[in-house]
């Protein structure tokens, strides 16, 4: 196949990809700019709490997506058709079975959470009545993340692009409905998350049996919870449970610390955080990508179109991350008022967007690695470098510079926990997935062995 085929099948898969994935950002700026127009800014502080505690908890279950998706895309590359079966239903047992835990757990998980949360008592109200609606939706979410990821796995990016976005146009409908005609608030945003989570698992039902029939035949607990897959796939996810809870940590410890600063600093960087997660979500398109032709492309043991693949994720992706710190260059003065019309807010955010006009291109590198990593399945190296960027880069970094320039300076240690990622993951390359840097890229020069 030529370099024109791998093209083709990257934006395929990305551009499906990139669509769903800023419609999970659209949703929730719509979120904030519903709430944000209320008239105290206790109710944006109070999504921003509730949807952190979510992040935590969901997010650290995005191994049921990304665990799958190089699993699956490895047995589809070797055309191992049971194995391919086994992976849906061994993923879906296991969201099935955290999403009831979670629900059993859920006065525990509160406790814990809000007890680390230093915010205004008007927001924990909020935040809390928020939670209590919202856990109800865990058993779908975690199936819709499973059933994403084998669809990824299989090289369909259609089909989960067709249930994010409407996931999403459903619950951007009843927050409207909610919010704006109910008169709810907070509470009204986590019932239309409630309600779209199960409409939308529904659907991803639907579309299993529509098309992928031959791939479910009911195999016994047995075969789904076999000792030896079992394991490679728990290992696989516990690396990216890892992984993943390290950089939901670093979010989360942002949001709290951002509330520690009072409510207007907590407001302004709620906002900035969600230009964060429309240039993330957008590169993260390219990043599934990867996952998923990586993954066919080292089960199939083709080496030249692995690298080819590579090579062109990373230019179509840095890319995308360029034209976003354009877009945000140029508009740095109006998206802010999207969000609110709160005039210590925006006076605020006016100081601090620098740090988001810039992030697209940094935190590009780190994103496509790690969907090069998962689609590798080279967990162990992912894992290993996001707990040295987490501890010994971003923590020391915060701790000394937010005393000094306050959310400046958590803004920079961010930023630099970022670059920090792109760079561990390039060196470490060679190690975890036996492709020297100058293999990937031939025409950098570089001044000593990788």
């Amino acid at each position: 196949m030529k370099t024109k085929g791998i093209k083709h099948q990257i934006w395929e898969l990305a551009l499906p990809n990139i669509l769903s994935n800023l419609s999970v950002p659209i949703l929730s700026a719509v979120d904030t700019a519903l709430v944000g127009h209320l008239p105290s800014p206790v109710y944006i502080g109070a999504v921003a709490v509730g949807s952190m505690i979510f992040n935590f908890v969901y997010w650290g279950f995005g191994f049921l997506r990304m665990g799958t998706t190089g699993l699956t895309a490895q047995a589809f590359g070797r055309a191992k058709t049971k194995e391919v079966s086994l992976l849906l239903q061994r993923a879906l047992f296991v969201a099935l079975s955290f999403g009831l835990i979670l629900i059993l757990a859920q006065t525990l998980i509160a406790a814990v959470s809000f007890g680390l949360i230093n915010a205004t008592p008007e927001v924990e109200a909020s935040a809390r009545i928020y939670f209590f609606i919202r856990i109800f939706a865990a058993p779908a979410t975690l199936s819709l993340y499973a059933i994403h990821g084998w669809f990824l796995g299989v090289q369909n990016a259609r089909y989960p692009l067709l249930v994010t976005v409407t996931v999403n146009v459903l619950n951007l409908f009843f927050d409207v409905l909610f919010v704006l005609f109910l008169g709810m608030n907070s509470n009204g945003v986590a019932l239309g998350t409630v309600l779209s989570q199960y409409l939308g698992l529904g659907l991803s039902v639907y579309l299993l049996f529509r098309r992928y029939s031959a791939y479910l035949h009911l195999h016994a607990l047995k075969q789904i919870l076999a000792l030896e897959s079992l394991t490679r796939f728990v290992k696989v996810n516990t690396d990216i449970f890892i992984r993943t809870l390290s950089l939901i940590f670093v979010f989360s410890f942002f949001t709290a610390q951002s509330a520690a600063l009072g409510d207007v600093p907590l407001a302004a960087n709620s906002i900035l955080i969600q230009l964060w997660m429309f240039f993330s979500y957008g590169i993260d398109g390219f990043a599934f990508a990867a996952e998923s032709l990586v993954g066919k492309y080292l089960g199939a043991n083709n080496r030249t179109q692995l690298i080819i693949v590579i090579r062109q994720i990373f230019a179509f992706g840095l890319g995308l991350g360029l034209v976003f710190t354009i877009l945000y260059w140029g508009l740095q003065d109006f998206i802010p008022l999207l969000f609110t019309d709160q005039q210590p807010v925006l006076h605020l955010i006016g100081h601090l967007i620098g740090w988001t006009v810039i992030a697209p291109l940094i935190s590009g590198v780190c994103y496509i690695w790690d969907g090069i990593y998962i689609g590798a399945t080279a967990t162990r190296g992912l894992r290993n470098a996001m707990l040295v960027c987490t501890f010994l880069i971003y923590l020391p970094l915060h701790f000394g510079l937010t005393p000094l320039w306050q959310a400046n300076g958590m803004w920079m240690a961010l930023v630099s926990f970022m670059l920090a990622r792109g760079i561990s993951l390039s060196l470490l390359s060679k190690k975890y997935l036996g492709i020297p840097l100058k293999e990937l890229f031939p025409k950098i020069r570089y001044s000593h062995s990788d």
